[in-house]
């Protein structure tokens, strides 16, 4: 058999069990289980597998992934991986999937908030994607995360640990990203409730919470509703209420003239921006991402609005 008949056999598994892009997952898990890059893949794939330990050990796992991604697993839990924003994120059943839309929301704080100095939080982290991709993309001196999940932390601190600047240094790898963050400090609790009482005000805070109303989980993807946190997705009845919140509570914990960056649902722009209005908050933007959604609602915290 050859590289090319393995992928042939994996991608037609995968779209007789209904999966998306079946052709291209079966070719990443090949490669994966191969340990070949694009180039290698196409100057083998017609090649015959030779009877050694090490094709057949890659041809049972690639089949048993094959099996797994049949049954809905994602793609990047069998990897262990997603990038985003260019860096390399450890990623698990305990965590949301990164996703470029969310991409929007740090290029945009990146674009606003120039000044290294300042102070960062980031609610409902998961994996770690915002403040890591801030700290290490943005030089920002004191970043902190927290998450309601331990078992989240715990993802979100290895990545800090495998992509702050210093450890890819040490690998001898490029870094891509400003200087080093001098702390990224991480809390777990519920929203605020995490930090310390003698935590001082934030120039920024981020967030991508939880904003799938609940009898919409339903309908998601297989990948979706069954293998990722619903901690991470459920956003109870109209997917508002974490906004509501957020909006409330965080009057207290910005500096005079601080922004507020919060993640939201395609369709909630209008909504999230009343709540921060009500809330006090001023210079309200609703920020598309790259297909032309509404992404993104910012808006800076004034006392006396």
């Amino acid at each position: 058999m050859t590289l090319f008949e393995l992928w042939q056999e994996g991608a037609q598994s995968l779209e007789q069990a209904g999966v998306p892009d079946s052709e291209q997952d079966a070719r990443t898990l090949l490669m994966e289980a191969f340990h070949l890059d694009m180039t290698h893949f196409l100057l083998e794939r017609m090649r015959e597998l030779g009877d050694t330990e090490d094709h057949t050990a890659a041809a049972a796992q690639y089949r048993q992934w094959i099996r797994l991604r049949s049954g809905r697993t994602p793609l990047q839990h069998l990897l262990g991986t997603q990038e985003f924003m260019g860096l390399p994120f450890a990623v698990n059943e305990h965590v949301l999937i990164p996703r470029q839309d969310t991409e929007t929301l740090v290029e945009l704080v990146l674009a606003e908030q120039k000044d290294p100095r300042i102070r960062l939080l980031d609610l409902c982290t998961g994996s770690g994607c915002i403040p890591i991709g801030l700290a290490v993309k943005g030089g920002y001196a004191q970043v902190t995360a927290s998450d309601i999940s331990q078992e989240a932390l715990e993802v979100a601190r290895k990545n800090w640990e495998a992509l702050r600047p210093e450890a890819v240094a040490r690998k001898g790898a490029q870094n891509a990203g400003g200087s080093a963050a001098q702390e990224l400090i991480f809390y777990q609790g519920d929203l605020f409730a995490a930090l310390p009482p003698e935590t001082e005000p934030f120039d920024v805070i981020t967030s991508n919470p939880p904003y799938i109303p609940t009898e919409v989980i339903r309908g998601l993807e297989p990948e979706v509703r069954d293998h990722e946190p619903i901690l991470a997705l459920d956003g109870a009845e109209d997917g508002l209420y974490f906004y509501r919140r957020l909006a409330k509570e965080a009057r207290a914990w910005l500096t005079e003239g601080g922004s507020l960056y919060l993640e939201i649902g395609h369709d909630q722009g209008e909504e999230v921006s009343g709540l921060l209005r009500e809330a006090g908050f001023a210079q309200i933007q609703v920020i598309k991402d790259l297909p032309g959604h509404d992404r993104v609602v910012r808006g800076t915290w004034k006392s006396g609005a």
